[in-house]
């Protein structure tokens, strides 16, 4: 069944607009599949060939909804790189043979794959190497490209070769009016695909550049269109072997390598657009779709074909949403090759270059990166060393690289896993952060507890045993690990728990270890530390480890204790655990935007107000954090009114409602907790005394507003 038309997905008005794309990608296919048709020492007939019936066999067989399948770059240039080993003239007959024999094997080494369930690999591949490796993709076949915008022939090999080779065509000939053309195309596509998104660009600009050769005769310009192709379907063609006679090895061996370059690109492509799309693929089922293409290439003498990024763009441009698009593309390549490969002769170059380019364009996913830059500097690296190695290296080197430098990041952070110091909040059941729950967390009373997070073994168990070490004082009487986060523990890390614990018992401390699932405990067994489970040293919560010490609520709490040094302004409560370092900065977002609805006028009601900004704030929300917004938000409305854009009648009618609500807030925090109450307090005129010094002019109006309300 096609993808994307199970369990009734699949409506009669999505039906037909993934007719109509498709009918747009069988277009687009033209010069695409044209082109490296010629580039695999092909006739460019045989790209047509390959966008009929491979395309169909890979719409009946995949999962993925929304891919698209054909002639593509990879594949082609590696052919052509095996055709002129083996010293044999593109277009030959013995090079026609060779193709189809390589595609007969790409597709063997492809159900190899499927057989041995080789997607598992895919799990080792991460989002940033995903990105890394499409980006370089999109980004090689660019440079390949390039030189057909001015004039030129397209190029093979990698980055530095291909710059090299858009030098030397550059040389032998830049054609303006070509390049003029092929810009033009960019800028029209990319201008439509940001205002008119829903526009059928490709196609329009498709046929005003076959008007322009047809009415404009810019082909006696200079300008080169496709070469006339003449009409019929292709017929099946038997392999013969004879063609190596005594070389088999010589194509058997490369093929391989063509194998995995379709399996990694188009698996990889495939997942990314999955993810961004939320689609349920099967991996293996994709494999048995590849195999099956290229065994539907082969019949017809194509070389091997692959997964479209360029065309999946497109696609993924106008929501495609079922295979019927693969289907609808094949058909219309069948329509051409039958009765429409006249006017494939007035298709200018240089504007169906720019349509792949401008598609091409739309799959980078720099966007990933920068993302990637402001919360995981390792995972950014990796997006750009891997789009590096695909530039410099090429295909398969960019994956590897990839998984090694994942794999790497993994070891190490896993080597150095979140931990922290614990305490208690008063009328809260939990233990929490002593640096991060605004300071109101307090340790108990000679007791420390420990919180890992992550797999114990070899390459962390020193941090562990470190951190621990450093945390205990010369008062400290129980020790608790919270192992809830502690999922494995390997032969090192059972052994060095082992040892802890014979360490303070000798120094008279009871140490406990709480949380961890069951098989935790297996492993403890199988490594030679039962003797922890059989002493009763793990224990199923932390409260019961402490009652083992003889510790129950109310714990004694340690007295004179400082709270972390984290600015009061930084340590709210729900607010800060929740966002963190983040929460200063989100606070002012948040300040803002209710700030902005109040200029104009959205927010007229001062609780529907106050229930947004909690909202906003996702719920983490207290009389702290809501005290903290408010004086934010009146020196906010403050400056607003300064600037203008906000009436003094209206921030007057909120300065009452801020102050009345203040008050409250004040009351009951107090109620509380003076000492919190005192520190609100102190912070808020410290605050206060910035924005004086800042502000003026808006400080004295908000004084005066102040008093006027009092």
């Amino acid at each position: 069944m096609i993808s994307g038309m199970k369990k009734g997905g699949l409506t009669l008005q999505n039906a037909m607009q993934d007719i109509l794309i498709g009918i747009l990608i069988g277009l687009v296919s033209i010069p695409i599949s044209m082109g490296y048709a010629s580039v695999a020492g092909l006739p460019v007939v045989y790209g047509l060939y390959g966008s009929l019936l491979p395309i169909i066999v890979f719409g009946l067989l995949t999962t993925s909804p929304r891919f698209v399948f054909g002639v593509d770059a990879a594949p082609a240039a590696l052919v052509g790189g095996i055709l002129a080993s083996l010293e044999m003239t593109g277009e030959s007959e013995e090079a026609l043979k060779t193709v189809q024999i390589i595609t007969i094997f790409v597709a063997l080494w492809l159900l190899l794959f499927f057989l041995l369930k080789a997607n598992g690999l895919l799990k080792f591949i991460s989002h940033p190497v995903m990105g890394g490796f499409i980006t370089g993709i999109g980004i090689t076949i660019i440079f390949m490209q390039l030189p057909k915008l001015f004039g030129g022939e397209a190029g093979t090999g990698e980055i530095i070769e291909l710059v090299k080779h858009i030098y030397e065509e550059a040389e032998q000939g830049f054609h303006r009016l070509s390049f003029l053309l092929g810009i033009c195309a960019i800028i029209i596509i990319l201008l439509s695909k940001k205002f008119l998104p829903k526009l059928p660009i490709q196609v329009i600009v498709m046929v005003s550049g076959a008007a322009l050769t047809y009415f404009g005769h810019i082909d006696k310009l200079g300008v080169k269109t496709l070469p006339s192709v003449e009409g019929g379907l292709g017929k099946p063609v038997v392999p013969d072997f004879t063609v190596l006679s005594g070389r088999i090895s010589d194509v058997l061996i490369p093929s391989i390598s063509i194998a995995i370059v379709i399996f990694t690109e188009t698996l990889l492509a495939t997942s990314n657009i999955a993810l961004k799309y939320e689609d349920k693929i099967n991996g293996r089922r994709e494999i048995l779709a590849y195999s099956a293409g290229n065994f539907a290439a082969a019949a017809f003498g194509v070389c091997p074909v692959n997964g479209s990024v360029s065309r999946t763009g497109i696609a993924n441009q106008y929501g495609v949403k079922s295979q019927v698009m693969s289907v609808s593309a094949g058909i219309t390549m069948l329509c051409i090759l039958l009765f429409g490969t006249g006017f494939i002769k007035y298709l200018p170059v240089p504007v169906l270059t720019g349509i792949v380019i401008s598609a091409l364009i739309g799959t980078f996913e720099f966007h990933l990166a920068k993302k990637l830059k402001k919360v995981d500097k390792e995972e950014y690296m990796i997006f750009y060393v891997v789009l590096l190695a695909v530039l410099l290296l090429g295909t398969i080197y960019g994956v590897l690289a990839g998984i090694l430098l994942t794999q790497v990041t993994f070891i190490i952070r896993q080597s150095k896993p979140t931990t922290a110091f614990l305490g208690v909040v008063e009328n809260d059941d939990g233990y929490h952060d002593l640096k991060r729950r605004m300071g109101l967390s307090i340790p108990i009373k000679d007791t420390v507890i420990y919180r890992f997070t992550g797999a114990l073994f070899y390459a962390n168990i020193g941090q562990f045993c470190d951190e621990l070490e450093n945390g205990i004082g010369e008062n400290t009487k129980v020790i608790v690990i919270d192992s809830t986060g502690i999922n494995s523990v390997d032969v090192s890390a059972a052994e060095r728990l082992l040892y802890l614990y014979h360490k303070y018992q000798k120094k008279g401390m009871a140490f406990y270890i709480a949380g961890h699932l069951s098989h935790v405990n297996d492993e403890l067994y199988n490594f030679g530390a039962g003797e922890l489970i059989e002493e009763g040293v793990v224990r199923s919560r932390i409260s019961l480890a402490l009652r083992a010490a003889g510790l129950d609520r109310p714990y004694p709490l340690e007295s004179g204790y400082i709270p972390s040094q984290v600015p009061f302004h930084k340590r709210f409560a729900e607010f800060s655990w929740a966002y963190g370092e983040r929460s200063e900065k989100r606070m002012q977002e948040m300040v803002h935007v209710i700030a902005q609805e109040i200029v104009g006028d959205s927010v007229t009601d001062f609780e529907k107000l106050k229930n947004e900004a909690k909202e906003l704030a996702g719920g983490y929300w207290n009389y702290v954090d809501e005290a903290m917004f408010l004086n934010e938000l009146e020196m906010e409305l403050a400056i607003l009114v300064e600037e203008g854009k906000l009436t003094g009648e209206r921030e007057d009618c909120m300065e009452e409602a801020i102050m009345a609500r203040h008050s409250l807030l004040d009351s009951e925090i107090h109620k509380q907790d003076e000492e919190v109450a005192g520190r609100l307090l102190r912070l808020r005129k410290e605050r206060e005394n910035a924005f004086r010094e800042k502000y003026p002019k808006a400080y004295e109006r908000l004084v005066k507003e102040r008093k006027g309300k009092v």
